[in-house]
C-alpha cells in the first residue's frame, strides 16, 4: 500500500516537477529525469501499471505480420528472384528486340541492356528511399506502408504481362517500380513497426524488417528453379509470383492501425494517438499505463514536433553521431560482402566438385541457412544487448571472409581447401544474421526521436542503395581483377565496423531514443558506452 501512495505521488504532484526539469536541464536532464520516472514506475510501484504490460494485440500483430509479409518479403523476393532465369531473360530480350524493332543487339548491347535491367531496381531502391521521409511525415506512416503495396502491386503486373505482351519495356518498367517500393520499405517500415510497438516489445518486432528480406530471397530461390518456374516459358510468373503475398496481405489493410507517435508528436490529433494506442496495447480508456504512455509522447512532443528536412538532419551536430552510425551500418552490410557470397557461391560450389543441378540446390541450401539463422533474430534481440551482438557478428564475418578469400585463392593446393570454403561461406552466413543482418535496418528507430527519424532513416536508406548498387557494378570487374582477393576488402569492411561499434555506439535495447540521445549528443567526442 505504501508504494501505491508513492506511485499515486509522484503522477499527481510531481509531473509540474519533471516538466519543469526537463525544460531547465536541456535534452540530458530530461531524459535523466525521464529514465527516473519510468524507474519508479516500474520499480516501485506494485499495482495496477506493473500489472498492466501492453498486450500483443491482433492489430498489433496484423499490422506487422502483414507488412512484413506483404512488403518486406516481396522485396527480398525481387532481389533474388532474377538470378536463375537469367540467362532465359536475356535471350527473350534479344528476340522480342529483335522480332518487334529489328534490332540486332551485340553481346556488348546485350550486356548493357540486362545491366539496366538488374540496375534500375537499385536506383529506384536510392529514388524510393529519398522520398520516404517526405511521404512518411506528410501523409503519415500507414499511407506510406500502403503505398509500398499498390508499387509492388504495379510491379507484379508488368512481371506477368511482359513476356506475353513481348515488351522489355514493361520488365524494365517493373524493375523500377518494385525498386521505388524498396527504397519506401527500408526507409520507413522499421520506422512504422517501432513506433506501432511498445518499449517491451521493439526486441521481438524489429528484426522482423531483416527477416522478411531474407524469407523472400529464399522464396525466389525455390520458385526461380529451373525445374520450378526459372524455365524459358515461366520465368515471367516466376517474376510475379509475390503479387499473391500483396494481394493476401494487404487485403485487411483497413484495420492496419496509424503510428500514434505520428499522430500525437507530429500532426497534434491526440485523440486519435489515444485510440489508436488502446488498439495496439489493449488498454482500457482510463489505463495510467495509457496515460504514462501519452504523457511520455507530450514531453517529446514539446521540445520538437515539425518534422526535420534532411538538411536539419545533416547540419545538427547532436546527430552526426547516430547519423554515422545508420550510415556505417547500412553501408557496411551491402559492403560485407553477403550479396557477393550469394553471387559466387554457386561456382564456389562448382569447384568443390558438384555438378550444376548439384550446386543450385547447394546454393538453395545456403539461402535456407541464411533463413534459419535470420529467424534467431527476434530470440536474440529479445535476450541479448545490440552492443555485444553487432560486435561479435562484425569480428567473426571479418575472420570467416578472410579465411574464405584465403582458402579460394589457393584452392588447388589441398582437395579438403574446397570443402573449407564452403564451410566458411556457411558459418559467415550464420553469424551474419547475429548482427550484421538484422541490426543495420532498426538501428535508427532507436537512436532517432520522432522529429529527425524519418529524414534519418531515408538519408540511411539511400546509403544502403548506393553500397548496393557499387557492389553490383565493382564486384564482377574486381573479381576478374583480383580473383578470390575481392572479398579481402569486404572482411575489411567488417573489422571497420566492428571497430566502430566497439568505440562509439551507445547500447539502445529497452531505452527509448530520449534516452540514448545523449549519449551519442557530442558527436565524436562522445565517450565510449560501458554498457
Amino acid at each position: 500500500m505504501e508504494a501505491s501512495c508513492r506511485m499515486d505521488k509522484l503522477h499527481e504532484g510531481d509531473s509540474l516537477t519533471f516538466r519543469n526539469a526537463a525544460q531547465m536541464g536541456g535534452d540530458s536532464a530530461k531524459s535523466l529525469v525521464r529514465q527516473q520516472f519510468r524507474s519508479v514506475t516500474y520499480n516501485t510501484c506494485t499495482t495496477r501499471v506493473i500489472q498492466e504490460q501492453p498486450k500483443w494485440s491482433w492489430t498489433l500483430k496484423l499490422a506487422v505480420y502483414g507488412t512484413s509479409l506483404g512488403a518486406t518479403l516481396p522485396v527480398g523476393y525481387c532481389t533474388g528472384v532474377v538470378n536463375s532465369p537469367a540467362v532465359h531473360m536475356r535471350a527473350w530480350c534479344q528476340e522480342t528486340l529483335l522480332a518487334r524493332y529489328n534490332l540486332q543487339l551485340s553481346a556488348d548491347a546485350l550486356e548493357l541492356l540486362w545491366a539496366t535491367v538488374v540496375s534500375l531496381f537499385l536506383v529506384g531502391g536510392a529514388v524510393g528511399s529519398m522520398t520516404g521521409a517526405s511521404i512518411a511525415n506528410r501523409f503519415g506512416r500507414r499511407p506510406a506502408a500502403f503505398i509500398c503495396g499498390l508499387l509492388l502491386g504495379l510491379g507484379a503486373i508488368c512481371f506477368y504481362a511482359c513476356r506475353p505482351l513481348r515488351s522489355v519495356e514493361l520488365l524494365c518498367l517493373g524493375r523500377l517500380l518494385v525498386g521505388l517500393a524498396a527504397g519506401l520499405v527500408i526507409a520507413c517500415m522499421p520506422m512504422y513497426h517501432s513506433e506501432l510497438a511498445a518499449l517491451q516489445q521493439r526486441s521481438k518486432l524489429a528484426p522482423l524488417c531483416g527477416l522478411g528480406l531474407t524469407v523472400g530471397v529464399v522464396v525466389a530461390q525455390v520458385f526461380s528453379l529451373q525445374t520450378v518456374l526459372g524455365g524459358p516459358e515461366h520465368w515471367h510468373l516466376a517474376l510475379a509470383l509475390y503479387g499473391i503475398f500483396v494481394l493476401v496481405c494487404y487485403a485487411p489493410f483497413r484495420c492496419y492501425p496509424e503510428s500514434p507517435k505520428w499522430l500525437y508528436i507530429v500532426k497534434g490529433r491526440k485523440v486519435e494517438a489515444a485510440q489508436q494506442l488502446q488498439l495496439l496495447r489493449g488498454y482500457a480508456r482510463d489505463s495510467e499505463a495509457l496515460q504514462a504512455e501519452l504523457r511520455d509522447m507530450e514531453e517529446e512532443a514539446r521540445v520538437k514536433s515539425t518534422p526535420s528536412s534532411y538538411a536539419q538532419v545533416l547540419s545538427n551536430p547532436q546527430l552526426r553521431l547516430p547519423l554515422a552510425i545508420v550510415f556505417i551500418y547500412l553501408g557496411g552490410q551491402q559492403l560485407s560482402g553477403i550479396n557477393a557470397i550469394f553471387y559466387y557461391s554457386v561456382s564456389i560450389f562448382r569447384r568443390a566438385g558438384l555438378s550444376s543441378q548439384q550446386a543450385e540446390f547447394a546454393n538453395l541450401g545456403a539461402g535456407c541457412t541464411n533463413l534459419a539463422a535470420a529467424m534467431l533474430g527476434p530470440i536474440l534481440m529479445e535476450r541479448f544487448n545490440r552492443r555485444p551482438l553487432m560486435l561479435f557478428s562484425s569480428f567473426f564475418c571479418c575472420v570467416f571472409l578472410f579465411l574464405f578469400a584465403m582458402l579460394l585463392q589457393f584452392i588447388d593446393l589441398y582437395s579438403w581447401f574446397a570443402l573449407a570454403c564452403i564451410v566458411c561461406i556457411f558459418l559467415y552466413i550464420v553469424v551474419f544474421q547475429f548482427g550484421l543482418g538484422p541490426l543495420p535496418f532498426f538501428i535508427g528507430a532507436e537512436l532517432f526521436e520522432v522529429a529527425p527519424r524519418s529524414a534519418a532513416m531515408s538519408l540511411g536508406s539511400v546509403v544502403y542503395w548506393l553500397c548496393n548498387l557499387i557492389i553490383g557494378m565493382a564486384f564482377p570487374t574486381l573479381q576478374s581483377a583480383w580473383g578470390a582477393l575481392v572479398f579481402l576488402p569486404c572482411s575489411l569492411t567488417c573489422l571497420l565496423v566492428f571497430m566502430f561499434t566497439l568505440r562509439y555506439v551507445p547500447e539502445t535495447r529497452g531505452r527509448d531514443p530520449s534516452e540514448v540521445a545523449p549519449l551519442v549528443a557530442d558527436g565524436f567526442k562522445s565517450k565510449r558506452p560501458r554498457h
